[in-house]
């Protein structure tokens, strides 16, 4: 009898167990590892959650319909991966990738426009043979003195508010300074939050945001503003500062530079930024491959919408013409501007 009792327990369990098992079946599909259950997979958590379609003007229902009749069950892993690739490089967005144990998908933000900095230009006829290096940065004296050059080549580079205070305090008695974040591709936000402090005296809202909020491309949640406490109210830099940007300044470049935007001692000079203000999320598809892409949406304090780029005050290319006579067009304007011609 005690066997017995023992299996009919375990038959009972067993049943309990089965029965969830169908619950979750029925109620959680296991996405398919196929390659059609895969793009599946993939497109609609794109569809549910990217940020920008609207900003993008692209139509994703009709980005399904040419994918989709590429993806069959005997597709190559090289294949499948192109067609995925390809398909999200549709939203011309470079916080969206794809990632595989044999390759990387990325949309090229450097097709977006010219590359508006020369550094060798900029290191002989600028910064010179005597610059200093503080942290990531390098800079100069520059205008016979009366102003600084300070170059950011990336925002993945940390610094210590030890760096900035060196800097800032070498350059106070100048006119200005001019930041430039030109061909500067991102990387950590906080950086931005960081530099910015030392130009502000009291806590400021540079910007607002949101977040995805449920499947329909139009829901986000309400936006918030964003605020930047200074660093020390007595010694934050109050003179002009022309930041220097073009469409190779992304992602935390374009943040600085709608944060700038907000500041009235802060002025954009070159070419439209290359944007990047969504803030990238993502997951694991079924066959094992992860992803990423925009899942919020970053405005303006004056709401518009500068995912496609952050224009500038001051529109400024380099000239050849200049280039010959050993002169930075872009700094030139920005100089004109923080020091008058």
């Amino acid at each position: 009898m005690r066997n017995k009792r023992l299996t009919r327990s375990s038959v009972f369990i067993a049943v309990l167990l089965l029965l969830n098992s169908c619950e979750y079946i029925f109620f959680k599909p296991i996405p398919s590892c196929s390659a059609p259950g895969t793009f599946e997979y993939l497109w609609s958590k794109v569809d549910e959650q990217y940020a920008y379609f609207d900003v993008k003007n692209v139509d994703w229902d009709a980005v399904y319909s040419r994918y989709s009749a590429k993806i069959r069950d005997d597709i190559s892993e090289d294949s499948l991966f192109f067609y995925l690739g390809s398909m999200l490089n549709e939203l011309r967005d470079g916080h969206v990738n794809l990632f595989s144990e044999f390759n990387v998908s990325r949309f090229d933000i450097t097709l977006l426009g010219p590359q508006n900095l020369d550094y060798r230009l900029v290191k002989e006829h600028y910064l010179g043979n005597d610059f200093y290096t503080t942290g990531p940065f390098q800079h100069n004296f520059i205008a016979g003195g009366r102003a600084a050059y300070i170059r950011y080549a990336s925002f993945s580079s940390g610094f210590t508010n030890d760096n900035i205070r060196f800097i800032l305090d070498r350059y106070k008695d100048t006119g200005g300074l001019v930041l430039d974040l030109r061909q500067n591709g991102g990387g950590y936000l906080s950086g931005v939050y960081q530099l910015l402090s030392h130009f502000i005296t009291t806590e400021t809202p540079v910007y607002k945001t949101c977040i995805k909020s449920g499947p329909d491309h139009n829901a986000f949640s309400d936006t918030e503003p964003v605020y930047i406490a200074p660093f020390d109210t007595l010694l934050a830099y109050s003179a002009p500062v022309a930041v220097l940007i073009d469409r190779g300044s992304y992602s935390a470049s374009s943040m600085f530079s709608l944060a700038a935007i907000a500041l009235d001692n802060m002025f954009l000079v070159g070419d439209t930024s290359g944007g990047g203000l969504g803030m990238p999320n993502g997951g694991q598809l079924p066959n094992g491959w992860t992803y990423r892409f925009s899942i919020t949406r970053t405005l303006s304090l004056d709401d518009n919408n500068y995912e496609n780029g952050v224009p500038p005050d001051i529109l400024a290319f380099l000239d050849p013409a200049d280039k010959a006579l050993g002169l930075d067009t872009v700094i030139e304007a920005a100089l004109d501007s923080l020091l008058g011609p």
